[in-house]
């Protein structure tokens, strides 16, 4: 079977100019496409020889999708764009835009995971460099376009309110993906949210790129679906391109930019493309599509459709196509031979070094006057000061605003700071998620709800694969710091269900570089959420966890005692792994957070009764787990009981327990924890949660 690249040796020579051929091309255009679509090729033939030499990691290629470098061509060095792994005629048409000599190499030391690569390095093989405006993403399953999305709006929003974003005024997002992906629910989410934020009348200027191929590893894609998916888009223009016709590719790529940047309303430009070499190295095409196949396409090779426009146009010779393709085959595999032996990452904390935590002091409130307020109140109240304190700041969500949230905690917000900065979204928590990832590129600090701990899962790629993950693939050059607001774990009383009481926190304690925050106290809660939105500023991923049952509690041992409220503290900062520490008893401590200090205090008051001392240890964090200051706060207990309201397996108390372990504790270790089950409706819950009975049995047990 003939390759790709035998196929272009071949054909290029014979190319010769036809008389009837339009000769008004934009030759100087078509020379600058070429030029990068033949770099790009040959990157791809260099990862797979690099492979062979056992130095490359990474062999999905942009073979056959290089009509994508018309966007590098035509667009602006400074629109930011999230690229579609197969978009490396985009990427080397932009670096050529910019003036920079150093494609190819960055290609390179991407593929081979050199330290020296400029955008991760050597953490991933990605597109993407500060200078270029290009913003790294692994673009797997369309995870990026809801930050695409979001980033679009968060442009429109800098603009209405005069903020400076590290993009001109009329940037225009690019978001290209391929045609597989357009079926997958992130996509559709996003692309749903654009055409909502253009009903309403929003700005969000992203032109969506769908690089169809007409198959998605071995799946082939119906004849026709991606296009009439694409095209129905409500109030989003749609245009197509053909990749094997050059001058029209440039034509519609022109106008579509110019239509996005001008109305800054989202567009679609469906770019019909072929793929060669499989899917990725690893790939054996013959196995799903036949040689007659394979090799038909071979005709629509973008390449050999640029270099034939250039002849017919007068401004080359066929050889003289196939000696620039040859001088490129040279050129990058000279610096693939260079690029073996770069050094690699060699140490834990050096792969690690984009996930560490910022600096962030604790500062104590000053007490105001004024009425004892709930964790409900505590919160709404700081959160209004964090929208006075900081024009950046945003809180949206799902019935923020003109209700206030389900149970009030951003109530009257809306009306203080205005619809631009307190705003209700759509019901997807995907799109909820997106628009942080998106306005904390432009500028902003989000602080987004998501309306329960349950609807978060739905979307927790958001979290995991964009949020978290986008300083560790840009070796710390880009991040999207923001605090996500959940409203979650049990205990709600005539309200529940496993959808509005969900204890499932395990995903969150998984992501690397995620801080995880719970406030289980009133006095604790503007400590902790100062804390989160500083670490945001700074670049952090947060999840602040509010425990629904407590927003409204006021009492803690008996009616009317008020101690599950607190005065105001204006300005207080509780930094990462400071642990709250409540008693003095020697005899146990119990370790928790969230309801299972409210049980705790609870149940310490009961072993009182029966002569036995306490000490409750509020963990306050989550992740980065505290573990020294646990087993610093545990040291000269004979008995720790940790109590945890989380499922016992994948519970919070395993991490605890382990800490207390690794740290030599030398007394009795024990945990309660929820059963590993969903909660039903009801009186039934109780059953398969934790309660103050069970944790003061234990602790019994512990000291018997």
């Amino acid at each position: 079977m003939e390759t790709i690249d035998e196929y272009v040796v071949r054909v290029l020579p014979t190319l010769q100019a036809d008389a009837g051929a339009d000769r008004e091309a934009d030759v100087e255009a078509l020379r600058r496409l070429f030029a990068a679509q033949v770099q790009s090729r040959h990157l791809d033939f260099a990862a797979r020889w690099l492979q062979t030499q056992g130095q490359g990691h990474y062999t999905i290629g942009s073979a056959g999708h290089e009509s994508n470098a018309a966007l590098g061509l035509l667009s602006e060095v400074t629109d930011p764009a999230l690229l579609h792994y197969r978009s490396g005629g985009l990427y080397a048409a932009r670096s050529a835009k910019a003036g920079r000599d150093d494609g190819v190499r960055a290609i390179l030391q991407s593929l081979t995971s050199a330290r020296s690569d400029p955008m991760s390095g050597g953490r991933h093989k990605v597109f993407g460099h500060p200078a270029l405006s290009i913003i790294p993403q692994t673009s797997t399953i369309s995870s990026h376009l809801p930050r695409a999305v979001g980033l679009g709006l968060g442009l429109g929003f800098a603009r209405r309110l005069g903020r400076h974003t590290a993009w001109p005024e009329d940037a225009v997002v690019l978001c290209s993906f391929g045609d597989a992906s357009v079926n997958h629910s992130t996509a559709v989410g996003a692309l749903n949210a654009a055409a909502y934020l253009t009903h309403r009348g929003l700005e969000c200027p992203v032109l969506f790129v769908c690089e169809d191929n007409r198959i998605g590893i071995s799946t082939a894609s119906p004849v026709g679906w991606p296009g009439a998916m694409l095209e129905r888009l409500p109030g989003i223009g749609y245009r197509a391109a053909d990749g094997d016709d050059p001058v029209g590719l440039l034509t519609q790529t022109r106008d579509a930019l110019d239509e996005v940047r001008a109305s800054r309303r989202p567009g679609v430009l469906h770019l019909s493309t072929v793929r060669f070499l499989g899917h990725a190295g690893s790939d054996t095409e013959i196995a799903y599509r036949t040689r007659r196949r394979i090799e038909a396409d071979h005709v629509h090779d973008p390449l050999v459709a640029t270099a034939r426009v250039l002849v017919d146009a007068g401004a080359m010779t066929g050889a003289e196509a196939l000696d620039v393709y040859e001088e490129m085959r040279r050129t990058v595999m000279q610096g693939a031979e260079a690029i073996i032996g770069e050094a690699r990452l060699e140490s834990r904390p050096a792969v690690m070094a984009p996930l560490a935590l910022p600096s962030v002091a604790s500062v104590p409130g000053e007490v105001a006057a004024g009425p004892r307020r709930t964790l409900a109140q505590a919160i709404n109240a700081t959160l209004a000061e964090l929208l006075e304190e900081h024009g950046e700041t945003l809180v949206f969500g799902e019935d923020v605003a003109v209700k206030g949230g389900v149970y009030g905690v951003t109530r009257g917000l809306r009306k203080r700071f205005g619809g631009q900065r307190v705003f209700d979204t759509l019901l997807d928590e995907q799109t909820i998620l997106g628009t942080a990832l998106g306005t904390a590129l432009a500028g902003f600090v989000p602080i987004p709800e998501i309306q329960y701990l349950a609807y978060l899962h739905n979307a927790e790629d958001q979290l995991r694969g964009e949020a978290a993950s986008l300083a560790f693939f840009s070796a710390g050059q880009y991040r999207n710091g923001m605090v996500v607001r959940v409203a979650g774990l049990a205990y709600q009383r005539g309200f529940g269900g496993h959808f509005h009481n969900d204890n499932s926190v395990a995903v969150l304690r998984d992501i690397p570089g995620l801080v995880l925050a719970v406030p289980s106290h009133p006095a604790d809660a503007p400590g902790l959420l100062r804390a989160c939105h500083e670490l945001a500023r700074q670049g952090q991923v947060c999840v602040y966890l509010e425990p629904i049952a407590r927003y409204h509690s006021r009492d803690l041992h008996a009616e009317g005692d008020g101690l599950w409220t607190a005065a105001a503290s204006d300005g207080a900062v509780i930094a990462p792994g400071e642990l709250g520490v409540h008693g003095e008893g020697r005899d146990i401590v119990l370790v928790t957070f969230g309801n299972g200090t409210f049980m705790s205090l609870r149940a310490a008051e009961a072993l009182r009764a029966q002569g036995i001392e306490a000490t409750v240890v509020d963990l306050r964090w989550l992740a980065p787990l505290p573990e020294e200051r646990i087993v610093d706060a545990c040291r000269g207990f004979g008995a720790v009981l940790v109590v945890d309201e989380t499922r016992r397996s994948g519970g919070v108390g395993e991490g605890v327990v382990s800490a207390l372990v690794a740290g030599r504790h030398p007394g009795r270790i024990a945990r309660v924890a929820s059963a590993d089950s969903f909660i039903p409706l009801g009186p039934a819950s109780d059953q398969v949660l934790l309660g103050e009975d069970e944790i003061v049995r234990a602790a019994l047990a512990l000291l018997a």
